[in-house]
């Protein structure tokens, strides 16, 4: 049997299965949610499977999805290569210099593999990195101070565009030999009933946990606020100080420092970091190829897999 599949619905596809929200799928595709949403009637009824279905954290791809997403990127990384002029970039010899904005808090599983890529790939090519928060990052992207960056964007204008680069949850740090740990899993009342360290760019002393926190009518003592994670886990190593941040992050340190992580035992969304740049750098070819780079970066395995 032979499939006739427009082009264009593949390309719905691929963006869908990325950011996994029809409305985020159009505004990344400049088109409207009941376009979106026609679109992936129409791959349902020519694919004979319902390809993505809504969970309580959104739209989450079937397995045959999850089969056909490699080989529609590759037909539509093809499909893109061939609308571009030849030779217009090579980042083996590319001569260019990129601004980007993060927190402190994606140095380590989004900055660390994406430098180690770009030099191995374009050693050409030099990225400047600032410490962003989200309200930060914004303006300079605005002003065009800085080229892209990745973080928590809850909502962005409409000339700001945007895609998933990975989903991260809550853990919580502490010292291997911690009272916290006698308890197994530490209890939410355990984990608040000690002083937490906070890390902040800005200096504040509550972070997007107490946000969580407020929800539910709990609040928890600062014993510590530090703004970056240079000495987190020697203070943490050294104190009775517990921290809660993100998994990808806290999955590194405890694996090269005697801290340990514990889940934290509340009912929270998953933390969608996504990746943001100016529309006008929609069509720069080489302004694409570091945001392909970048979400390559924040899906690796953080153990090392895939290095």
């Amino acid at each position: 049997m032979t499939l006739n599949i427009d082009l264009n619905l593949l390309h719905v596809l691929h963006v869908l299965l990325e950011e996994r929200s029809v409305t985020r799928t159009g505004e990344r595709l400049g088109r409207t949610q009941s376009a979106i949403s026609n679109a992936l009637k129409r791959l349902r009824d020519t694919l004979g499977d319902p390809l993505l279905v809504r969970t309580p954290d959104g739209l989450t791809p079937t397995p045959r999805a999850e089969q056909l997403a490699p080989l529609v990127a590759r037909i539509v990384e093809d499909a893109t290569a061939c609308a571009t002029p030849t030779g217009a970039f090579d980042p083996a010899t590319a001569e260019e210099q990129f601004r980007i904005g993060a927190p402190d808090r994606l140095s380590i599983p989004i900055i660390l593999p994406l430098l180690e890529s770009v030099g191995r790939k374009a050693p050409g090519i030099v990225l400047n990195l600032r410490t962003t928060d989200r309200d930060y990052a914004l303006r300079l992207i605005e002003s065009g101070e800085i080229d892209l960056a990745v973080g928590w964007f809850d909502k962005t204008p409409p000339h700001i565009a945007s895609m998933l680069a990975y989903e991260d949850r809550f853990v919580c740090l502490c010292r291997k030999d911690h009272p916290l740990l006698d308890e197994s899993p530490p209890s939410l009342d355990k984990i608040l009933g000690y002083a937490h360290l906070v890390v902040s760019s800005t200096g504040d002393r509550r972070a997007a946990f107490d946000a969580i926190l407020d929800r539910h009518g709990r609040q928890r003592a600062i014993g510590a606020t530090l703004m970056s994670f240079t000495i987190v886990p020697e203070l943490l190593e050294r104190s009775d100080l517990v921290g809660v941040f993100t998994h990808r992050a806290a999955e590194y340190l405890a694996s090269r420092y005697e801290i340990a992580a514990v889940p934290v035992p509340l009912e929270v969304s998953p933390i969608a970091n996504r990746l943001i740049w100016h529309r006008r750098f929609e069509r720069d070819r080489a302004h694409a190829w570091l945001r392909n780079e970048i979400l390559l970066a924040s899906r690796r395995n953080m153990s090392g897999e895939g290095r």
